[in-house]
């Protein structure tokens, strides 16, 4: 099945083949792609390629020649470098994908030896970025069901930890990042979710850090009246697809005007990127990450200063969450990759100052040749502290 679909992604991508290769397990993106064992004994170079139609085959040494044999296909003893050589140059004139791409750097973890050796045997290099979208960075129905049930429970989430903001602000306690932190993780771990890595809770200036983390053994920032409030929450169900999303709330119970509209000029920014995909899909026209980015990027240039935009506006997701398909960067790596059916990828444009930051964020899907927000909950306006409801 693993090559079945790895043959469909190379003829989807018009090329001749994809050319794997590992060395005592430093490319850690091939073993899990090859579902190889990172523990197995790796001393000597092995190289297995896949050709658009018929057999794989193995150049494995000698005294490992059995390195590969979880994979299918034919296998090629090569004693030496020159005998090495005489073999991969059987593939000379052919276009062959690598993991190599010129500006995709998470996705290039093919050595520089090992590109030259290529070369020099005759071959024409691809970058396998766009196979490794096919391959494993697009989702079928059931990683579309995955993920939007974990996507229903991260709203929910948010919405509990809000509460539990909003009931501190009006009783008078005391609330720190920690606490709200904890809470959220335990909520996780109550709906049956994992994460790499806990939610973002950031107040007041810790929001105007992208990528805040909570110092450890410490509680954190409290809640202050007028902080700006972000939260960023992802998880999945185990072996399943991945969710993350953002909220931004004012702790008060009115937002200032100059807020409301610093968060309405990044929900448009938000909002034209899931228009683009939706005209561009429509029309037939290539859809492609870097130009999705370009149309936050000008929109957010409109109202705020550059430096106050310190990231790109999305990545894709799959069973993780920073995934293999198509991020939505024109500037950091820009990605130049289409989306395609099953495409699964975050919207979060963010500014970031001093005092504060906001960022919102949505993931999308493309299913029917159509983009799908997830959960359907996109936020229109800051979260603000809401007088307790008469059954609490």
């Amino acid at each position: 099945m693993l090559i079945e679909s790895i043959q469909k992604a190379i003829r989807g991508e018009t090329l001749d083949g994809w050319l794997f290769c590992n060395f005592r397990h430093r490319d850690a993106l091939t073993d899990s792609l090859l579902s190889l064992n990172p523990a197995s004994t790796a001393t000597r170079p092995w190289y297995y390629y896949v050709p658009a139609e018929g057999d794989p085959v193995k150049f494995t040494h000698p005294i490992e020649r059995d390195q590969l044999n979880t994979l299918p296909g034919k296998t090629i003893v090569y004693p030496s470098r020159d005998d090495l050589i005489k073999l991969l140059s059987g593939l000379s004139g052919q276009r062959v994908a690598v993991l190599s791409d010129p500006t995709l750097q998470i996705l290039s973890t093919l050595d520089a030896s090992s590109w030259n050796l290529f070369r020099s045997c005759g071959m024409e290099l691809a970058s396998a970025a766009p196979l490794l979208q096919r391959v494993r960075g697009t989702l079928d129905e059931k990683g579309i069901e995955s993920h939007g049930r974990a996507a229903a429970i991260l709203y929910r989430i948010v919405a509990e930890a809000w509460d539990l903001a909003s009931r501190g602000y009006l009783t008078g306690q005391t609330i720190h990042e920690r606490e709200v932190q904890d809470f959220m993780l335990s909520r996780l771990s109550e709906a049956g979710l994992i994460t790499d890595d806990p939610p973002i809770v950031a107040s007041g200036p810790n929001s105007g850090n992208p990528h805040y983390s909570i110092p450890n053994g410490e509680s954190g920032r409290r809640f202050a009246i007028g902080d700006v409030i972000q939260f960023d929450i992802w998880a999945k169900e185990p072996n399943g697809i991945y969710a993350d999303i953002s909220w931004v709330g004012y702790f008060e119970k009115r937002a200032p005007p100059e807020l409301e509209e610093t968060f309405a000029n990044l929900a448009l920014a938000r909002d034209l990127v899931v228009e683009s995909v939706r005209e561009g899909l429509a029309s037939g026209a290539p859809v492609r990450g870097c130009d999705l980015d370009a149309v936050a990027r000008e929109c957010l240039l409109a109202s705020f200063p550059e430096a106050a935009i310190k990231h790109r506006t999305g990545h894709g997701i799959d069973t993780e969450c920073h995934g293999s398909g198509v991020n939505l960067d024109s500037v950091e790596f820009p990605d130049n990759r289409r989306l395609l059916e099953g495409s699964c990828f975050s919207v979060e444009p963010g500014i970031y100052f001093d005092g504060y930051g906001m960022r919102t964020e949505i993931d999308i899907y493309i299913q029917g040749g159509k983009p799908i927000v997830s959960g359907c909950k996109t936020q229109r306006s800051l979260l603000v502290i809401q007088e307790a409801k008469e059954n609490e």
